[in-house]
């Protein structure tokens, strides 16, 4: 690590545990604070509601998933994290913007968190919405064996519902004995898909007709979706209803109905959706997955089952259902700095050179001896290197226009730490929605646009949330000074 990153990174530190415990606020921040306990741990779960039968995982205080997590925006979050288990780990608030020294980053935001330790997140809730937490130390082990949560930052006034439901989306992968293979990080996963599981789990139960969400006839329902899975991909679809989806990634959206075909939902991304659940009292309608991922076995992911009750209302409720807009900097299209970031490699990739500690060498060399299989405008980085350069130097209130362009034959849900942006294009044609995200789909061959202001101040992690690939190479930083 160069002296000026090394300055640079305490500057980003020193700022960010400034920005979260401000000295003149402190009275007000103590009337605000709320603390919890994040206990990282192994255990055992039951995958099937009642059933004798254990499986091994890791997580959050004894919980799988982890202990959802509720607050109000403008609160303060005050979490300690406490680490059981056999190796370090870290907390990442995936979709929050933290300041630089909370985003939970080892050997980027902080020193990783070793087995016995402790370490203490806080920071103020500046927006609501749906998010999640994981770590980002191993995130390719540690995620899929279990360490994840909900993370919800209520709005100031909610939409009018009779019921929420919150979904946790994930899978995992079983031997015969019904217990976690423990195959994490192998090359052929890396440089393919990601590692998938064979078993679809919804709030950590085994997805299919068991997973049950039960409303009466006239209920308005909103249904919070998160997609926790390390690799795997929804398509998803509610039959039988005209449901609306009211944010992306914990963001606002004008309220519009799921694409035809299902709405799609990558790894570390979220949804809102309104329901009106006007069939009639005693039926039960499929929620259903149908990317190309999906199986006979992992297609259904769950029923929305309706009691034998009378219809509690006739007709849908005609009280607003969009979001009031959290507070985005808007960017600044006309005077954006442009910046571009081409991706390479993969299995089936065609032969690249990619820059590995600033040594030029084939994709293919690198596989063999890296275990890296990805680059991002050419270079492959290991998982939270203490080498890493930044990829982009960015001035703080910047606004920049990203264009990736995909090369490879595979696709990548990238996110962006400690920001979001607006989706203005795929392929050149201008997005419908204009949606704001932290997490944005990136098909093969494909070329993505998006916008930001450059004002959260540190070094901000940008990478795949396919976590096999992440550690493979696609990843690296954006710094904003």
């Amino acid at each position: 690590m160069s002296i000026d990153r090394r300055q640079f990174l305490q500057a980003a530190a020193t700022l960010g545990a400034v920005s979260a415990v401000p000295a003149s606020l402190a009275a007000v921040a103590q009337l605000k604070e709320r603390k919890i306990e994040l206990t990282a741990s192994a255990f055992t779960a039951a995958l099937d509601p009642g059933s004798a039968q254990r499986t091994g995982v890791w997580g959050f205080n004894e919980q799988f998933p982890g202990t959802v997590l509720r607050f109000k925006r403008g609160e303060r979050l005050h979490a300690t994290l406490t680490n059981r288990l056999p190796q370090a780990t870290a907390v990442h608030w995936h979709g929050l913007r933290v300041p630089n020294a909370m985003d939970g980053v080892p050997q980027v935001t902080q020193d990783p968190v070793a087995p016995g330790a402790s370490f203490d997140y806080r920071f103020d809730l500046r927006d609501s919405g749906t998010f999640w937490y994981h770590p980002h130390q191993s995130s390719f082990e540690q995620v899929p064996r279990g360490m994840y949560g909900a993370l919800i930052v209520e709005e100031d006034k909610p939409p009018v519902v009779d019921r929420e439901e919150l979904w946790v989306l994930s899978d995992i992968k079983l031997d015969e004995q019904r217990q976690q293979v423990e195959d994490f990080g192998r090359i052929r996963d890396i440089a393919n898909d990601g590692r998938l599981g064979n078993q679809v789990l919804v709030n950590g139960h085994v997805a299919g007709s068991e997973r049950i969400i039960e409303v009466r006839a006239g209920e308005r329902l909103r249904l919070r979706l998160i997609n926790a899975a390390s690799a795997r991909f929804f398509k998803l679809a509610i039959e039988g209803h005209d449901a609306r989806v009211i944010a992306y990634d914990g963001h606002g959206v004008t309220p519009h109905a799921l694409p035809k075909g299902g709405l799609p939902l990558g790894p570390g991304m979220r949804v809102d959706l309104i329901i009106d659940c006007l069939r009639e009292p005693g039926q039960s309608f499929a929620l259903s997955d149908s990317g190309r991922t999906a199986t006979a076995a992992t297609s259904l992911l769950g029923k929305l089952a309706y009691t034998p009750q009378k219809a509690l209302r006739g007709k849908a409720l005609t009280t607003p259902i969009a979001l009031a807009p959290n507070r985005i900097a808007e960017p600044n299209l006309a005077k954006a700095v442009e910046h571009f970031i081409l991706f390479q490699g993969g299995m089936r990739g065609a032969p690249v050179i990619g820059m590995i500690d600033g040594k030029p060498s084939r994709i293919q060399s690198i596989m063999a001896e890296q275990g890296l299989a990805w680059t991002m405008n050419y270079n492959a980085e290991h998982e939270h290197a203490l080498t890493h350069e930044p990829m982009l130097y960015l001035k703080k209130g910047q606004s920049v226009k990203l264009r990736m362009v995909n090369e490879t034959d595979f696709t990548h849900p990238m996110h962006l730490h400690g920001h979001v942006f607006r989706v203005l294009a795929v392929d050149g044609v201008a997005s419908p929605h204009r949606e704001w995200r932290d997490t944005v789909i990136m098909g093969p061959r494909q070329s993505v646009d998006v916008a930001f202001v450059a004002d959260n101040p540190g070094e901000w992690m940008y990478h795949c949330h396919i976590l096999d690939h992440s550690a493979g190479g696609m990843m690296g930083t954006i710094a904003v000074e």
